[in-house]
């Protein structure tokens, strides 16, 4: 089992907060992420019900032709995503080690969700590098364990960051009440700023969630029940809009 997470980890896996924000992966990894979901939603849209799967769907024939070569292509590139991963924690450390317990002057509940986003991204990485090598045969180990853990750790990230953006969506709310009339500006424009940048932030992040429960065990909410066209759909919005981001420079351009 390869998942399909990850690029999402060049977003979330930032310490974002209206001051600053420390990347942790570099281009082209982005757009890699956006072509590996293109391709499974160009696929899963051209086979039509004949790769729906799970409870959505009853049993069907596999798809073929170009469908299933964009499957294909979308299936080799999380692979390759997920090895080029093994060289993440390094980074991952070096970016929650920046961020310590975060700023003093920042806010206290957006301090603590900050904290607890980096333990989640941290862990995440040898549990998947431990589900990676149980699949490769490399060591002897439950796969699915180990996928379902750094799944759930995934998801549970994207449920902080969430969390995050809408505390700070409050806060950037309640500064624009007290100080909308009296601000400068150039000030109301970089609150503007950031309030857009958290909004696409959260609707990216929920694209990801709803992946992340898709892959998690059946019996879980709607664990299972998407159809690779849906999975692709909701993984190239999250893309599109993490691109999007890194070239507006995030909240860099409100700091």
């Amino acid at each position: 089992m390869v998942t399909q997470e990850g690029w999402f980890h060049t977003k979330y896996m930032a310490i974002r907060t209206p001051k600053f924000t420390i990347p942790v992966s570099v281009p082209p990894w982005p757009q890699v992420r956006a072509l590996c979901y293109g391709c499974q939603l160009a696929g899963g849209a051209l086979a039509g019900g004949a790769v729906a799967g799970g409870a959505l769907a009853g049993p069907q024939a596999a798809p073929s032709g170009l469908p299933r070569s964009l499957l294909a292509v979308s299936a080799e590139l999380s692979a390759c995503r997920t090895a080029l991963r093994l060289f993440d924690d390094l980074a991952m450390l070096s970016s929650s080690c920046g961020y310590g317990l975060g700023p003093k002057d920042e806010d206290g509940l957006v301090r603590v969700l900050s904290v607890l986003c980096n333990v989640a991204n941290q862990l995440y990485y040898p549990c998947e590098h431990m589900a990676w090598a149980a699949d490769a045969g490399i060591i002897r180990a439950r796969a699915q364990k180990w996928w379902t853990l750094s799944m759930g750790l995934w998801a549970s990230s994207l449920l902080l960051g969430i969390l995050r953006s809408l505390r700070i969506l409050g806060q950037l709310r309640k500064l624009k009440q007290h100080k909308g009339r009296t601000s400068s500006p150039r000030r109301q424009k970089e609150v503007k700023a950031q309030v857009k940048a958290e909004v696409l932030s959260i609707l990216a992040q929920v694209a990801d969630l709803s992946n992340a429960i898709h892959w998690l065990p059946p019996g879980f909410l709607w664990a299972g029940r998407f159809p690779p066209w849906l999975v692709g759909l909701l993984g190239t919005v999250s893309s599109l809009i993490g691109i999007y981001q890194a070239s507006r420079g995030g909240h860099s351009e409100a700091a």
